[in-house]
C-alpha cells in the first residue's frame, strides 16, 4: 500500500486554474509524472507550490478537500512533464499522489505576447461582429489542426444553439480581456 505523504491544508486561491493532473510514479526517488491540460506546461513551471484536490470519479485518494504540494523540480522529459515535491522521497509517496487535479494560481502563469491569449481568459467573453450583433458567449475553444476554434453558446428562440468561429486573424478584429469582449468578421447565418 502506497504511503501517502504529509501535506498540508490549504485554501485554493480565488484565481486558481486547473493545469493537470498527476498520472504515476515516475522512478524510485519520488518523481511523479504529470499530464498537463496545455502544450505549455510553462505555468506547472513557474509555480514553485501546486494546489492539489482528489481526482474527480474514481479515483483514490488519501486525502480530501485541497492540499498544498510544494514543488522542489518540474522539467519536461522526453514527451512527458516529471515533477519532484518536497515531502515526496519515494515510489511509494509519488504513488499516492496518482489521479490528483493540479491548479495553480493564474498569477503564475507565464506573460503573454501581445496577440497570444490563455483559454482560460477567453472562456466567458461576449463576440459580437463588426455591426455590434451579438454572437455569442464562448463556452469552450477546440483545437482543429493548425488553428484553434471558438465554441460561443448562444439562444435562438428559447433554444440552446452553439456557433463555431475560427480564432484567426481573419476573423478576429480585436480581444478586449478587460472589456470581456472579442469583436470578429463574422456574420450570424455563417
Amino acid at each position: 500500500m502506497p504511503q501517502p505523504p504529509a501535506l498540508e491544508p490549504a485554501e485554493l486561491p480565488s484565481d486558481a486554474v486547473e493545469v493537470g493532473r498527476i498520472a504515476d510514479a515516475w522512478g524510485v526517488k519520488g518523481w511523479f509524472k504529470v499530464l498537463p491540460y496545455s502544450s505549455d506546461p510553462g505555468a506547472l513551471f513557474a509555480s514553485r507550490s501546486w494546489f492539489l484536490q482528489p481526482a474527480h470519479k474514481g479515483g483514490k485518494s488519501f486525502f480530501s478537500g485541497t492540499v498544498l504540494l510544494p514543488i522542489r523540480q518540474a522539467r519536461t522529459h522526453s514527451d512527458a512533464v516529471v515533477a519532484w515535491a518536497h515531502g515526496v522521497d519515494d515510489r511509494d509517496a509519488a504513488e499516492a499522489l496518482r489521479g490528483a487535479r493540479i491548479f495553480v494560481p493564474r498569477e503564475s502563469f507565464p506573460a503573454t505576447s501581445d496577440d497570444e491569449y490563455y483559454w482560460v481568459d477567453l472562456i466567458g467573453l461576449a463576440v459580437v461582429n463588426r455591426e455590434g450583433v451579438a454572437l455569442g458567449t464562448v463556452s469552450e475553444l477546440l483545437p482543429t489542426g493548425p488553428q484553434t476554434t471558438l465554441v460561443l453558446s448562444y439562444e435562438h428562440e428559447g433554444k440552446p444553439c452553439e456557433r463555431m468561429v475560427p480564432f484567426v486573424s481573419a476573423y478576429v478584429d480585436k480581444v478586449d480581456l478587460a472589456g470581456r469582449r472579442i469583436t470578429v468578421d463574422w456574420q450570424p447565418d455563417y
